[in-house]
């Protein structure tokens, strides 16, 4: 991997509730099928590549921006390896909810899901990358990075709130609580009889339902979990290893196996901005 194909991590401790991924040359960028815990937004910096987002394919292009809700399968890869770039937000559902209700676009301080996908409209997109741009800044205060983020979040989630209402696709409760089972327990060893037996469903009837829905198999579903505590691990800043087996993982070189089929980064990479502080 190339040094423009590497990705850059930015974050920091007196911001918890935001991370940026800048990516210049995401040629060699390719991800699984994978979800986060937080609400996702990316700008396309440079070139075009597809969005995979649930049950839909986007073809994206620089000026884009892109979200994703907490939970909702998705994978951006290039075109036949044409060349393009992206920065990516992860944003704290909680923090964000709160920001939408202080706004009063919430009844309730409560995660809810954002109808939109792909957002084409050039202000906001520029925006998107002057904030991110004083993210990266080192000489800027922290109060000031704050500020921007707070700025920018706040617009959007207003312009996004002029949009109509759309149905989004709920679960049932049953597989509701699957989901919520194995994102609670995800480190231990699961079966599937264990969730036939707790939701009534056959074998078959729950992969086909949950992928349905989900977009993941039960098992791909849990070491998407998985991945994404030992992100928190790492974060936190525990040796590789350790992370690895917080994780629910037997051994490092499964865990970096499978860290960099779904976040397209090594675990070291992953770590290393907050061992750069």
């Amino acid at each position: 991997m190339s040094p423009s194909s590497s990705p850059l991590f930015w974050r920091d401790q007196r911001m918890p509730h935001v991370e940026l991924r800048k990516i210049s040359d995401a040629r060699q960028v390719c991800y699984a099928p994978h979800s986060h815990v937080h609400w996702s937004l990316g700008a396309v910096t440079a070139g075009r590549s597809t969005f995979r987002y649930r049950d839909t394919t986007y073809q994206i292009s620089a000026g884009d921006l892109v979200m994703m809700n907490p939970h909702w399968v998705h994978a951006c890869n290039p075109i036949e390896n044409q060349p393009w770039a992206y920065l990516m937000l992860y944003v704290d559902t909680a923090w964000l909810s709160n920001l939408r209700y202080q706004l009063g676009l919430l009844d309730a301080p409560d995660w809810q899901d954002i109808a939109t996908a792909v957002l084409t409209q050039p202000a906001l997109f520029a925006a998107y990358c002057d904030m991110a741009s004083c993210l990266l800044d080192e000489r800027l205060a922290i109060d000031d990075k704050q500020a921007v983020l707070t700025d920018y979040l706040s617009s959007l989630m207003q312009a996004l709130a002029q949009a109509p209402p759309a149905a989004l696709p709920e679960a049932s409760s049953t597989l509701e609580q699957v989901a919520v089972y194995l994102r609670n327990n995800c480190t231990a060893d699961i079966s599937l009889e264990s969730l036939c037996q707790q939701s009534g469903y056959s074998a078959g009837h729950l992969i086909r339902a949950f992928k349905q829905h989900y977009g993941l198999t039960p098992h791909a579903y849990l070491i998407n979990q998985r991945i994404q505590m030992g992100q928190q691990a790492l974060k936190q800043g525990q040796p590789i290893v350790e992370a690895a087996l917080s994780a629910g993982f037997n051994d490092q070189p499964h865990f970096q196996r499978t860290f960099k089929l779904l976040v397209a980064a090594t675990p070291n990479q992953y770590r290393y901005p907050l061992l750069n502080q």
